[in-house]
């Protein structure tokens, strides 16, 4: 092919076929932006329960969160800028494994205060299911919502 075939690629923005970068929901880049993150169906052993048999030995729980999160910069493709899954499940081992709890309502608001303390988190909603109380039933437990006081 000679070098009078090739001719240089045109920048598609500025042919206006396509438009600039920009952040979800079409903010521009630079903007805050707002996202849902979510962990399903993490099971984890407990000691959880107000009877003598669920204090000396873990049962199954099942839980799942939504966090509401806001940035104050732009979205950058870098774990900084976002509400990282690793560390959040992390976290919630942590308090699960802190030893044993009576109520599953106790354990999601000390899952939800663990969510709520990184200052991005606008709103926490968890869900606590005991997965081996009645052989008749799937689960038994508890959901939360809580959000972050307005400043």
């Amino acid at each position: 092919m000679s070098k009078a075939n090739v001719s240089k690629k045109a920048d598609p923005v500025a042919l206006g076929r396509t438009r600039p970068r920009s952040a979800p929901g079409g903010a521009p880049s630079n903007a805050p932006w707002e996202a849902r993150i979510f962990v399903r169906d993490l099971v984890l052993p407990c000691r959880i329960g107000i009877h003598q048999h669920e204090r000396v030995a873990d049962q199954r729980i099942r839980i799942n969160l939504d966090l509401d999160f806001r940035t104050e910069g732009p979205l950058e493709d870098d774990l900084d800028s976002v509400v990282c899954y690793s560390e959040l499940v992390t976290s919630i081992r942590h308090v699960v494994g802190a030893g044993h709890v009576n109520l599953a309502e106790t354990l999601a608001e000390r899952i939800a205060t663990t969510c709520l303390e990184d200052a991005r988190v606008r709103s926490v909603r968890v869900k606590i299911e005991k997965l081996e109380v009645f052989p008749e039933a799937e689960s038994v437990g508890v959901e939360i919502e809580r959000k972050r006081p307005q400043d």
